[in-house]
């Protein structure tokens, strides 16, 4: 099936989804995850019309990205992947929204860059709630921290952002989220991948991550 095709099924099992858990509108926006697709996905895409993207690298989004975006100026693209300090810079210049926020030192960099770069970009802050050592995500009991410390700084925190263990069921981890999220204050959740995007929007996503559920499989 061609992109458009495949963004047309993921948006109708969303809107079904959704209204049958009494979801209200808007629906949860798709990030069409980019990384590791070959140019001509990507173009697919953009003729197609879709406009938002996530990315997990910085290096392999500026090679794919920077002369895309001069074609496509109304191209949004967020940071889903884990963020190197050393990496800041490039990023605020690159990205529209950092989602991987994971660490107080992460944030003063970023803070840095975006003062340095005359942007204010929307961050969310990335949740680890499977408690699993070897992912990015800020433990539970270090997350009031991060976010008063983000806010304290002047960081447009938006929202919260995980990625379920893989054997766990996710809707557990989506309903933390959700939780942690209103108990302080932000609006937004970016949960949900192609093996369970469904099952966030029924849970009150406000985006979720899709990648070959509409590009197909990565090649090797």
């Amino acid at each position: 099936m061609s992109f458009a095709e495949n963004l047309a099924a993921a948006q109708a099992r969303i809107r079904r989804y959704a209204d049958h858990a009494g979801v209200p509108t808007p629906k949860p926006e798709i990030i069409a995850v980019s990384k590791r697709q070959p140019g001509e996905r990507i173009d697919e895409a953009l003729t197609a019309g879709h406009r938002l993207f996530g990315e997990n690298r910085v290096e392999e989004a500026e090679e794919r990205w920077t002369d895309r975006r001069k074609q496509f100026p109304d191209v949004r693209l967020h940071m889903i992947g884990s963020l190197q300090s050393r990496k800041c810079a490039a990023a605020v210049r690159l990205f529209d929204v950092i989602e991987s926020v994971d660490r107080i030192s992460l944030a003063d960099k970023l803070k840095r860059a975006m003062d340095a770069e005359g942007r204010d970009l929307p961050i969310y802050i990335q949740v680890n709630t499977g408690d699993e050592p070897q992912k990015g995500g800020v433990a539970l009991d270090g997350l009031g921290a991060l976010v008063d410390h983000c806010q304290r700084v002047g960081l447009s925190v938006e929202g919260l952002m995980v990625l379920p263990p893989q054997d766990d069921d996710p809707a557990l981890h989506f309903a933390l989220l959700k939780k942690l999220a209103a108990r302080h204050g932000l609006p937004r959740l970016s949960m949900g991948m192609s093996g369970d995007y469904e099952i966030a929007a029924a849970m009150g996503a406000s985006q979720v991550r899709i990648g070959t559920a509409l590009f197909g499989n990565r090649p090797d």
